[in-house]
């Protein structure tokens, strides 16, 4: 394990995944994904730190985040790199992921309201894409706002049939990809679900 990964680990191990739950909190330490509203899940910690492992954030990394939620990956992911362009559908999920990060003071997050499945033009290329909710195929727009030598991990297929995949771009802009494990991921909503 490398000191980054060493670092990630304790660091995940130190947050409390609770203060991102306005419900549910007695059930923060248990090992699978919880309800946050909206149709929509903070997913079990164990996944959340595997995707985060495998990412391989760097400190100089610009990550675009598909999928804010309740904020508590969008935590580790700006605790680990450079900066966080975080992009959620629904407004009040935005707003108290917004605020609770604040309250934790972590400053180096935008947030956006809009249709994830087409990315954040405006400040890409991403050096790491995290997606957390399955498309039914890649996002064209994701894979071309992904900067050379960059990784996008995103859970692919259908409601309840996904692999999550681990997408490398080379420098030549040669695409290949990885399959991690089977996931269960709420649908990514706007032009590919």
């Amino acid at each position: 394990m490398s000191n980054q990964e060493k670092e990630i680990k304790n660091y995940f191990d130190y947050v409390d995944r609770s203060f991102y739950m306005d419900k549910n909190k007695e059930m923060a330490r248990q090992n699978h994904a919880i309800s946050i509203g909206h149709g929509q899940t903070i997913s079990q910690p164990s996944l959340v730190l595997k995707m985060t492992l495998a990412l391989d954030l760097q400190p100089e990394s610009n990550v675009l985040e598909i999928g804010t939620g309740s904020g508590f990956q969008t935590d580790i992911l700006a605790t680990f790199s450079d900066s966080v362009y975080t992009v959620e559908r629904i407004k009040p999920l935005q707003e108290r992921a917004k605020e609770k990060l604040e309250a934790r003071n972590i400053s180096n997050v935008q947030f956006k309201l809009g249709d994830g499945s087409v990315g954040w033009k405006e400040y890409a290329p991403y050096d790491r894409i995290m997606v957390t909710a399955a498309a039914s195929e890649v996002p064209d727009e994701l894979i071309e706002q992904l900067s050379n030598k960059g990784k996008m991990l995103i859970p692919i297929g259908s409601s309840f049939d996904q692999d999550l995949t681990l997408i490398h771009k080379d420098e030549d802009g040669k695409i290949t990809s990885e399959f991690i494990e089977k996931v269960v991921f709420v649908r990514l909503h706007g032009k590919y679900d």
